[in-house]
C-alpha cells in the first residue's frame, strides 16, 4: 500500500486528493510554487516543498524539482491531478523508473492517448465509432483540402497533441481553410511544441458526452456518464450526470462500447472516452484524457464512488473494489464552475477575497481550495470553485444548485456567478436539451 503521496498539482484538485489519502491513511507531501505558499493544500499537507518561481513552468512542469521533492520526502508514489503534467507520458515514465508509484494509466497509454489521431485509429480497430476525417498527420493545405472536400464543410482543424479544448478551428468554407491551416500550425506548435493537425467532420448542435472508465490493469468498468455541451470556446462551464439528453439505450451502447475497448487495452486507472452526439443520438468518439477530470463529482455522487481513493488503491497494487453490477447509479448531479474572470470581458481577476462566503446544505458539495483573505495568482487557470448539486431527479438538483449559486458571495474579484445564475433562467437549459453551441446562440457568450 502507498505509504506517503506526493502530490503533484495545487488548488482544489490537490485538497480532493489529499482528503482520499489521508482516509486511506496515506501520508501526504505538496509541492508548491513561491505563488501557493500560504495555499491551503500547503498548510494542510503533512510536508510541503517549495520547487520553484510562480510561472508554471519553473515549478509546476519542473521535474527535476518535483522529483528532487520526492526523493528528499521520501514519498513512494506521486499523483498528478489534472492539467499541468498529468498527462505527460515523460513524466510517468520518469516517476516509474525513479522506483515510485505514479498515480494514473501507464505512461504507454498516456502517450496513445495523447496522440489524437493515433487514439482515433486505435479505437476504430476497437469497434468505436469515430468521425470521418483524416487517417493521419495532414502537413500541407493541398491535402486538407481534398479531405475536406471529401467529407463535407464545416470541418475542424485540431491540433494532435492538443486537449481540454485547445488547439481546435472551426472551418465552414474552403476560403477560410486558405486563411487559418498554416495560422493553425503554428498556434499548435506555440501551444503544444508540435505542428501537427488534422481533420474531423464538425456535427452542427452536437451534445458532448463523456463515458468514465475505470481499470486495474486487467478489466475495465464503465461507471457512468457525463453531459458536457455547456461550453464557452470548448471549455466546461457546466456539467452533470447523467446526460438528459441520450436515451438509456443509447447510454448503455456508448457504456458497452468503450468498456469492450478499455478492457483490450487493458486501461489501468481513470480513463475518460469524450463522444460528440448528434440529434439522432449517433455518437463519435473525439479524444480519451488520462486523468481524474475536473468534472468528476458529478460521477461520485451518482455512484457513491470515490475516485480518487479507487485510483490509489489500484495504483497499490489492489484490484478493482467492485464488480460492474454494483454500480449502482442514482439520481441526479450537476456541477457549476467558478471562475476569478470579468463577465463581460472573460478576462482572469487574480487578486485578493475580501469576503467569502461558501453553500451548504442537503445535497450540495463544494471543491475550492480559497479562503477569506486568500490572494488569487495571476500565473493559473481561474476556476476557484465548483459548486455541485445532488438530487433526486434532475429538477431538483437544478434548484438546489440555482439556489446555492444565489447564496455564494465572492468580493475582491470578479467572477463568472452573475453568467451561471443568468444560464439558470434559461428554459432551454432547464429542459436539458442543450447543444455544444448553446451560450453562443443564446446569449453570444
Amino acid at each position: 500500500m502507498i505509504k506517503k503521496l506526493l502530490i503533484a498539482n495545487r488548488g482544489e484538485i490537490a485538497l480532493r486528493i489529499m482528503a482520499s489519502a489521508k482516509e486511506l491513511g496515506i501520508k501526504t507531501v505538496m509541492v508548491y510554487s513561491e505563488a501557493d505558499r500560504n495555499s491551503m493544500p500547503v498548510q494542510l499537507a503533512d510536508e510541503a516543498y517549495c520547487i520553484g518561481p510562480a510561472k508554471p513552468g519553473d515549478s509546476y512542469l519542473n521535474i527535476p524539482a518535483i522529483m528532487t521533492a520526492a526523493e528528499l520526502s521520501g514519498a513512494d508514489a506521486i499523483h498528478p491531478g489534472y492539467g499541468f503534467l498529468a498527462e505527460n507520458p515523460r513524466f510517468a515514465e520518469i516517476v516509474e523508473a525513479s522506483g515510485l508509484v505514479f498515480v494514473g494509466p501507464s505512461p504507454e497509454h498516456i502517450k496513445l492517448m495523447g496522440n489524437k489521431q493515433e487514439a482515433r485509429r486505435t479505437m476504430e480497430s476497437l469497434g468505436v465509432p469515430i468521425l470521418p476525417g483524416s487517417n493521419g498527420v495532414i502537413k500541407r493545405i493541398g491535402e486538407a483540402r481534398r479531405i475536406a472536400e471529401k467529407i463535407g464543410y464545416p470541418i475542424i482543424l485540431k491540433a494532435v497533441a492538443g486537449g481540454g479544448g485547445r488547439g481546435m478551428r472551426i472551418i465552414n468554407t474552403s476560403a477560410e481553410l486558405e486563411e487559418n491551416f498554416n495560422t493553425a500550425q503554428r498556434e499548435a506548435y506555440m501551444a503544444f511544441g508540435s505542428p501537427d493537425l488534422y481533420i474531423e467532420k464538425y456535427i452542427e448542435n452536437a451534445h458532448h458526452v463523456e463515458i468514465q472508465v475505470i481499470g486495474d490493469g486487467k478489466r475495465a468498468i464503465s461507471i457512468g456518464d457525463r453531459e458536457c455541451s455547456m461550453q464557452r470556446r470548448h471549455q466546461k462551464i457546466v456539467e452533470e450526470a447523467p446526460s438528459p439528453f441520450i436515451s438509456e439505450e443509447t447510454r448503455q451502447k456508448m457504456m458497452d462500447v468503450v468498456e469492450k475497448a478499455a478492457t483490450a487495452l487493458k486501461l489501468r486507472s481513470l480513463t475518460t472516452f469524450e463522444f460528440l452526439v448528434d440529434s439522432e443520438e449517433n455518437f463519435y468518439f473525439i479524444e480519451a484524457n488520462t486523468r481524474i477530470q475536473v468534472e468528476h463529482p458529478v460521477t461520485e455522487l451518482v455512484t457513491w464512488l470515490d475516485l480518487v481513493k479507487e485510483q490509489l488503491l489500484i495504483s497499490s497494487g489492489k484490484r478493482l473494489s467492485f464488480k460492474k453490477e454494483d454500480v449502482k447509479r442514482v439520481g441526479h448531479a450537476i456541477e457549476a464552475r467558478i471562475n476569478a474572470e470579468d463577465p463581460r470581458t472573460y478576462s482572469p481577476s487574480p487578486g485578493k477575497i475580501h469576503f467569502l462566503f461558501l453553500p451548504g446544505g442537503n445535497g450540495i458539495r463544494v471543491d475550492t481550495a480559497v479562503f477569506q483573505g486568500y490572494e488569487i495568482p495571476p500565473f493559473y487557470d481561474s476556476m476557484i470553485a465548483k459548486v455541485i448539486a445532488y438530487g433526486r431527479t434532475r429538477d431538483e438538483a437544478l434548484k438546489k444548485l440555482e439556489i446555492a449559486l444565489k447564496h455564494t458571495s465572492i468580493v475582491g474579484v470578479k467572477t463568472n456567478l452573475p453568467l451561471l445564475l443568468k444560464l439558470f433562467e434559461s428554459p432551454k437549459f432547464k429542459s436539458g436539451n442543450y447543444t455544444t453551441r448553446f451560450l453562443e446562440e443564446e446569449f453570444n457568450w
